[in-house]
């Protein structure tokens, strides 16, 4: 009778799971299948969900687009997420093993005040007042600003991840780093930094999924020239590219090479990211 009950509730949470699977990937794979249709079946709605006929001149017309210029939109991403990352990760990294191994009055509380702003959203409030200390700096117009913003900003969920990885490792390697004579951050560079790798990669495949689909704020960065934006805000002007009405067909393509460099890391990644984000989460 037990085992029976085991059974059913292990075909329960596979159902489930596969009901959460299909949910995830479903508007993933519509928007693939849309991409290969007409603008004209796309409009007429559910009729057919597969093409009636399969062409790629939706990602021929997307790739060799002026206002979604792929190469250079591309290389701006790429510039654009990498630096974002390595800052993220390097802040996050520093502050985790502060908040983890520091000394210093009032650590509980300002980490209460970091761990509270992550139920804070502040929604499109604080644009202004950034595009106006941009300005002051000369920076406007440019992904530049938005990386100097980034470069100040605090990541509250990868702190939380890495300072919880840090206070799993034992303190006996800082006593012993202490003994033959190594400062606190000497420490750190030392010791606890070669043993972040696990949680290391989780924060930056979070960094990388986030700044890669990142989209308002790069698209008003660059409002004054679309070509200097990301992947992901050129999607904005291609969608209008061929007149009045939006071109869905050739926007889900689009849509579709940007997608691709986030699925291909997440791909690479994966096992590394599951390891990083259990040993986070679960070790502190």
């Amino acid at each position: 009778m037990h085992s029976l009950f085991e059974k059913i509730k292990i075909a329960v949470m596979y159902l489930v799971l596969a009901i959460g699977l299909v949910f995830v990937l479903f508007p993933i794979f519509y928007m693939v299948v849309s991409s290969f249709k007409s603008n004209i079946e796309i409009m007429a709605g559910g009729a057919n969900f597969f093409p009636v006929k399969w062409s790629m001149d939706n990602y021929i017309t997307a790739w060799n687009s002026d206002v979604f210029n792929v190469k250079r939109l591309i290389w701006n991403s790429i510039y654009y997420t990498v630096l974002v990352v390595l800052f993220t990760a390097a802040n996050s990294c520093i502050a985790g093993y502060v908040f983890a191994r520091g000394r210093f009055k009032g650590k509980k509380l300002w980490f209460g005040v970091f761990t509270a702003l992550m139920f804070v959203n502040f929604g499109g409030a604080n644009i202004l007042p950034t595009l106006q200390i941009i300005a002051k700096l000369h920076l406007s117009g440019s992904l530049s600003g938005l990386i100097v913003v980034k470069f100040f900003g605090i990541n509250v969920v990868n702190i939380y991840l890495v300072k919880s990885f840090v206070s799993s490792l034992p303190k006996e390697l800082d006593e012993a780093a202490m003994i033959d004579g190594c400062s606190f951050f000497g420490i750190f560079r030392r010791i606890i930094a070669p043993l972040l790798l696990p949680i290391v990669a989780t924060v930056v495949m979070l960094g990388f999924q986030g700044s890669w689909n990142e989209y308002l704020m790069p698209m008003v960065f660059t409002a004054s020239d679309p070509l200097k934006g990301t992947l992901v805000s050129g999607l904005f002007y291609l969608k209008s590219s061929g007149g009045a009405a939006t071109n869905w067909n050739i926007l889900l393509a689009g849509s579709v090479i940007a997608s691709i460099p986030v699925l291909i890391v997440y791909l690479y990644g994966n096992k590394y990211f599951i390891q990083g984000l259990t040993a986070g989460a679960v070790k502190g």
